[in-house]
């Protein structure tokens, strides 16, 4: 997470607690999978998976906001500037989960979906264009453009899943969101039929644009 990340609002409008988008999606990470937290922040997320038995990598510039967590069973934490330009720490290492929440360095897309193990799950939410005229951020640079993340997840061989863009809570406020969930090739989701995924509409309201089911790269 980025200095300027650290005074952003959740995109989801829920602050610390964990995204349902993303709690639903670690539904079908398998037991004792390895979750890759990106910018992990608070750890909220983190926090989740690790109460669901997992274990968890968080990646973040600064260990601040998961420092009681650091030396517990099951966390590892990774202090690493990810703008830089440098090679992504983590590379050729694959997770059982890959999860980027209010964070965006689009040099970083194919790393991160390149880090989804063939049967792992990708989850990805932040800000998207529009934000601009309600807030921040404004900046295009953490504005996904539309389809941006199932463009991104299509190109490094994954399943997408549920796609969602929109608004978040009310109309006339709320961020503005796009958000995925994509999965390997041998996750069970892959070959399951395409289908809304509720739990994102019950979080602070609706999206006034319906989710975006997508099921263009399934395998055959």
């Amino acid at each position: 997470m980025t200095a300027a990340d650290a005074h952003l609002p959740s995109p989801t409008g829920a602050g610390h607690r964990p995204s349902r988008w993303i709690l639903t999606a670690l539904d079908g990470v398998k037991p004792d999978g390895h979750v890759l937290d990106v910018a992990c922040g608070a750890g909220r997320h983190a926090r989740a998976a690790l109460t669901r038995g997992l274990r968890v990598t968080g990646i973040d510039i600064d260990a601040a906001g998961t420092a009681d967590l650091i030396g517990q069973a099951g966390f590892t934490f990774i202090a690493a500037d990810l703008e830089t330009g440098a090679a992504f720490p983590l590379a050729g290492q694959r997770f059982d989960a890959v999860v980027v929440s209010n964070y965006l360095h689009r040099p970083l897309m194919s790393a991160l979906t390149a880090a989804v193990a063939s049967d792992g799950v990708l989850v990805y939410e932040t800000f998207a264009n529009g934000q601009e005229r309600r807030g921040r951020p404004a900046n295009p640079a953490f504005l996904l453009r539309p389809n941006e993340l199932a463009e991104a997840a299509i190109a490094g061989g994954l399943v997408i899943v549920a796609c969602e863009q929109g608004v978040v809570g009310d109309a006339a406020t709320g961020p503005i969101v796009q958000r995925i969930i994509a999965v390997g090739r041998a996750h069970p989701w892959a070959s399951g039929a395409p289908r809304l995924i509720e739990a994102a509409q019950g979080e602070g309201g609706r999206a006034d644009a319906p989710p975006l089911v997508a099921r263009s790269n399934r395998p055959t």
